[in-house]
């Protein structure tokens, strides 16, 4: 493949293909039942083979489709047990996993980017790519003065294909919301768009990561590489040598996994008062924790921007729910928009309610197990309980749906680490209104 497949014909007969093979697989498991095979067996092979075509799907055809599915990623851990082993696996994949362009449409972006002479700025360049990601593959250099660095190159034609794919994602939003349960499918879809196009511009990735490095510069725990040459579709960036969080995932020990989740935390959390930036794409292949013990961090494309820091209201309402201020805590909620004029919540269900991001606040460590982001989650598939129901009756204002998903995206994937971090300290130290008396 030298570039995204762009037609919109074609690119949307393999997403509409989805949910057409899907009732195939549910017709012929009906077939197989009615001749007397394990219902168990037959239930686990057509969800194996969903995954597989799902996310083969979205991962060849890279752009917004690709892109969509690495969000999906973050809350893997909230998929049940019993229906979790063919999807960890294929979002496992996906998130490091797309076809390399060949080296002559690799040298070509380069020339077209950075100039004809592009080579002689890199002491030596590695045409193997290093790794694939949703838009773009980096591959391994030395820069000329004798420093190894990191070239992320955009695919060709990645522009048309996140366009296309956003429009054509929403078609089969129900079968991709099938994944994973209590996920609104459809508005991550729309807050994602607007996330994605914004990371076509390389150039102005490059000022995200300069203003992260600049702002961590000789951080002891966070390491942003600095970025020595940028172009609209290269970036050219400190090369960082490390464990990526999926390994850790898959393997780590218990130390690595909590050290990974505290620098994880402490990441989400500082940034918006130490950069006035939210990292917004949490996904594991984000970040890699070094021989030293640091978290590096290594995609700046998709950020909020917080010139103010995080909004205090988010740690007023969190120390109001803590101390038990339950009539604060819903006319708080209430004046912020969140809570609809007319509608009367039970607070101690509203607090309830919110337990994934206060939950974690009443203890000076909590541990973050797919059993509990599970539990939380089945809550919100039965849609006659109280949960559901109070759900349709909130608002999320515009404002906090980008802090809102990557707060419970950060959540989802210290839950698939097993980590155990002092969460309510870094809140304390970092999240303004938290110490707030009033």
């Amino acid at each position: 493949m030298s570039d995204i497949p762009r037609g919109a014909l074609g690119r949307t007969a393999r997403l509409a293909g989805l949910p057409l093979s899907a009732a195939g697989r549910v017709a012929q498991g009906w077939g197989q039942r009615l001749i007397g095979k394990d219902r168990e067996e037959i239930t686990a092979e057509m969800q194996r083979r969903t995954a597989e075509q799902v996310f083969d799907v979205l991962g060849t055809l890279k752009g917004g489709a690709m892109k969509f599915g690495q969000a999906l990623s973050v809350y893997e851990a909230a998929i049940p047990e019993e229906h979790a082993a063919p999807y960890r696996e294929a979002l496992s994949r996906l998130q490091n996993a797309a076809p390399p362009m060949p080296t002559a449409t690799v040298h070509r972006v380069l020339a077209e980017q950075l100039g004809g002479a592009w080579r002689e700025r890199f002491d030596s360049f590695d045409d193997e790519a290093a790794a694939a990601a949703s838009i773009g593959q980096v591959h391994r250099a030395v820069w000329h003065d004798g420093r190894d660095v990191a070239v992320k190159i955009q695919y060709p034609g990645a522009g048309d294909a996140l366009r296309a794919d956003m429009n054509q994602l929403n078609r089969v939003a129900p079968l991709l919301g099938l994944m994973l349960p209590g996920v609104e499918v459809r508005p991550l879809l729309a807050e994602l768009r607007e996330r994605v196009l914004e990371e076509l511009d390389y150039t102005a990735e490059a000022a995200n990561q300069r203003a992260f490095a600049k702002a961590y510069a000789g951080d002891p725990e966070i390491l942003v590489p600095r970025v020595l040459a940028s172009a609209p579709k290269v970036v050219v960036s400190e090369w960082v040598e490390g464990t990526g969080m999926l390994g850790i995932i898959r393997e780590g020990t218990v130390a690595e996994r909590d050290l990974a989740g505290r620098l994880l935390t402490e990441l989400h959390f500082s940034a918006p008062q130490r950069v006035g930036l939210l990292h917004s794409d949490p996904h594991p292949g984000n970040y890699l924790l070094t021989a030293d013990g640091r978290l590096a961090t290594i995609d700046f494309g998709s950020v909020a921007r917080l010139p103010n820091g995080s909004p205090p209201i988010i740690g007023r309402m969190s120390r109001l729910a803590l101390d038990g201020r339950t009539d604060e805590f819903v006319e708080g909620l209430r004046a912020e928009g969140f809570i609809p004029a007319g509608f009367d919540p039970d607070p101690e269900h509203l607090i309830e309610y919110l337990a994934p991001f206060a939950e974690p606040l009443r203890h000076e460590t909590f541990h973050f197990t797919r059993a509990w982001m599970q539990e939380r989650a089945a809550r919100m598939t039965d849609l006659s309980s109280k949960d559901v129901q109070l759900a349709r009756h909130l608002n999320l204002p515009p404002s906090y749906l980008m802090i809102h998903r990557v707060t419970f995206g950060s959540i989802g994937v210290l839950c698939q680490l097993d980590a155990t971090a002092p969460f309510r300290d870094i809140v304390s130290r970092w999240q303004p209104g938290f110490g707030d008396d009033g």
